[in-house]
């Protein structure tokens, strides 16, 4: 298990823990995480809080140059919101926990430069399947069905 993906599912199973949406998210410069975080959209009333948003503002304003050694890792593929932000600051190279229940835009990304890399992991997908089984209604706010 690449530890920067299991960082990143703890997060999302903290998330799971506060009663949230089970993704999590950690960005990782020169091989050492420099900001963690997870869905909050639940916890802080939030529109923007998805996973990688709150990893964003967790690591704190950082420069152009430090975003371009960066790696953003994530449990789920990340959502047209996410991976605007990923663009906008220049994150080269996004690692995704799965993509198998719900696809953002990687198309979109790839043809960006965005390098992605997919691990489909067993645990990032039985977490998702559970909580949209669980909580279709969330979900659905979540990805804005």
């Amino acid at each position: 298990m690449d530890l920067f993906l299991q960082a990143a599912i703890d997060e999302a199973k903290l998330g799971l823990a506060e009663s949230g949406i089970p993704i999590g998210s950690v960005l990782v410069c020169d091989g050492k995480i420099i900001g963690r975080g997870h869905n909050q959209r639940v916890q802080r009333g939030s529109v923007i809080h998805h996973a990688e948003m709150n990893c964003l503002e967790n690591a704190g304003r950082l420069t152009a140059k430090i975003y371009s050694r960066c790696i953003l890792y994530s449990t789920l593929s990340p959502c047209p919101m996410c991976s605007g932000a990923a663009l906008l600051y220049k994150i080269p190279h996004i690692v995704i926990g799965e993509n198998v229940t719900f696809r953002g835009p990687e198309d979109y990304l790839r043809a960006q430069g965005v390098k992605l890399e997919i691990f489909n992991d067993p645990t990032c997908i039985q977490m998702m399947r559970d909580f949209i089984k669980a909580r279709p209604e969330l979900w659905n706010e979540d990805i804005g069905v």
